[in-house]
């Protein structure tokens, strides 16, 4: 979870009142959060705050929120945004590549060393979260006096425009910055396989940025800097306009003066917005919510207390809630608000007036059992991921296709969807250890899902010069022998096997998994060496469907 880390002297300025150690370590947990290095009479502090809430994510916004919290200041903070005559024409070259920009301008703010380290910090904790490392959202900081608006946001080519990027002295093109600059290296899967790159230019086709990569050394912001630009880039425009948002009013907090900046070309708005979002909740389903009997004029202090604006309206209770608090989405959201602003520390504890014993369920007790029946057999257990590809999963293994839940934006080729047979994670791990001295024999039970249900599998796999069907074939019936089950076997029809040396096991007319020789194919498609026998087998199968109770 993401710690911050800040002077309490700076909290407390922040604050505009001092407030002891003691009191904001009690209180501050309450908020949800967890206190860090707080020991002695050291000025450093540091919070560990829950991800759903990065309006928290900067010692300006926490104490924005303790001046509530606190009852210093309860409500909603209310920011002005001056008008100015700053623009920013957004071409459509960017809707291929990084569609969304929103940008503002903070006037007249005097940046300290705590200031301009606390904004480095949110910076790269918004680009760590809501971002998702940048790919999602990419912030800019500038020093305004550096550069001529208005401004532009368009794609170019790769070789079209040079510049010296932050922390260098030396020109680079855009593909060269990919390539040489360490933030270039560490991000440029971001815009793998663009034609064109997003840039950001002032009217003398100075550069600003490159996102989500890097600033042009030009705008370097430093404790001289008295106007800063900012711009947030992505490819969400919730998540791009939240983050300004929770940075521009943080800025705010340390004296500047919020300046709107002018979107135009693709889009026609004004930014930032910081118009609140309107709630309406039952003031009745909110008290059977926290399970308090909370009347109205409760919830409404409670939710003052949470930083949102409250009143009383009939049954009803009106909330503003500011532009920056992203995670509230729903009315429960708003719900554990109020919970959190009536405070924990007034729930108390109630005694059940059931006892109960936890136990292992009959899933687990078998898979602890078939544990030591497969170690017992001389195999070695592994664990592997339940993520594969359908590759894997049908084509390189021989297995019948089924039905697989996707991975909607898979990283790699090799994990495009959630794995429907344990085999080919298994083979991975023979493959991996081919240059082991053999025999080599594994298992493993895990889940696999079978019809987008999730289904507890047993495996195991066995690699040496003198594989049979027979060996197989005795491992099989020990573990079944070993699980008291009536069985038939017959033979199996998949590619995965040798033609005639693969079985079938079938309990009360259903197949419940096969065992066998696997195909010189299927060996040489998992790029093993050697001979290769494998059992698989469904135990939710056996313990659920065939409602056997078992160990």
């Amino acid at each position: 979870m993401p710690v911050i880390n800040f002077k309490y002297s700076d909290l407390c300025g922040l604050i505009g009142k001092k407030v002891s150690k003691d009191v904001l370590i009690e209180r501050i947990p309450m908020m949800g959060a967890d206190m860090h290095d707080t020991d002695g009479g050291e000025d450093d502090m540091s919070v560990e705050f829950f991800p759903d809430r990065p309006d928290l994510y900067s010692v300006e916004g926490l104490a924005r929120s303790l001046r509530a919290f606190l009852d210093i200041e309860p409500g909603m903070a209310e920011y002005d945004v001056e008008d100015t005559d700053i623009a920013v024409k957004v071409d459509r070259s960017v809707n291929d590549v990084r569609p969304h920009i929103v940008c503002a301008v903070i006037l007249d703010i005097e940046i300290s060393d705590d200031f301009l380290r606390s904004l480095m910090e949110v910076q790269e904790k918004l680009h760590l979260t809501i971002g998702r490392k940048r790919s999602k959202v990419s912030i800019g900081v500038h020093d305004l006096d550096t550069i001529v608006p208005p401004f532009t946001y368009k794609a170019v080519l790769p070789h079209e425009i040079s510049f010296v990027p932050l922390a260098k002295t030396e020109k680079w093109d855009l593909e060269e910055i990919l390539k040489k600059h360490e933030k270039g290296v560490d991000y440029a899967y971001i815009l793998a396989g663009k034609k064109r790159y997003p840039i950001l230019l002032d009217a003398n086709n100075d550069v600003l940025s490159f996102p989500p990569i890097i600033n042009g050394t030009l705008t370097t912001v430093t404790t001289e800097t008295r106007n800063l630009f900012i711009d947030v880039t992505g490819t969400d425009m919730k998540a791009v306009k939240g983050a300004l948002d929770i940075l521009v009013t943080a800025l705010a907090e340390r004296g500047g003066t919020i300046g709107s900046v002018r979107m135009t070309g693709t889009m026609d708005s004004d930014s930032p917005d910081l118009t609140p979002s309107e709630w309406r909740i039952d003031a009745a389903e909110c008290a059977k919510f926290i399970g308090k009997p909370v009347r109205a004029p409760g919830i409404v202090k409670a939710l003052r207390k949470m930083g949102l604006d409250a009143i009383k309206d009939g049954k009803e209770i009106f909330v503003l809630v500011p532009p920056t608090r992203l995670d509230i989405m729903h009315p429960v959201d708003i719900y554990e608000d109020a919970a959190i602003g009536y405070g924990f520390e007034n729930f108390g504890s109630a005694h059940t007036y059931e006892q109960t014993v936890g136990k292992k369920s009959d899933i687990t007790k078998m898979s602890d059992r078939l544990r030591d029946v497969m170690v017992g057999l001389g195999y070695t257990e592994v664990t592997t991921l339940t993520l594969s590809s359908e590759d894997d999963e049908f084509v390189i293994s021989g297995l019948p296709e089924r039905k697989v839940v996707k991975i909607k934006n898979p990283i790699t080729e090799d994990h495009t969807c959630l794995r429907s047979s344990l085999l080919p994670s298994v083979m991975r791990i023979i493959r991996r250890n081919k240059h082991r001295d053999l025999p080599q024999r594994i298992f493993e039970i895990g889940d696999a899902l079978t019809d987008s249900k999730r289904h507890r599998r047993l495996c195991a796999v066995a690699t040496h010069s003198k594989t049979s069907f027979t060996e197989m074939k005795s491992v099989a019936e020990s573990v079944l022998r070993e699980m008291r089950i009536a069985y038939t076997l017959r033979p199996c029809p998949y590619g995965t096997f040798i033609e005639g040396r693969g079985a079938e096991i079938v309990v009360s007319g259903s197949s419940i998994g096969y065992f066998g020789e696997m195909s010189p194919r299927v060996i040489t498609n998992f790029d093993v060496d050697h001979p290769v026998i494998f059992f698989e087998m469904d135990l939710t199968d056996v313990a659920k469907n065939m409602s056997v109770r078992l160990f």
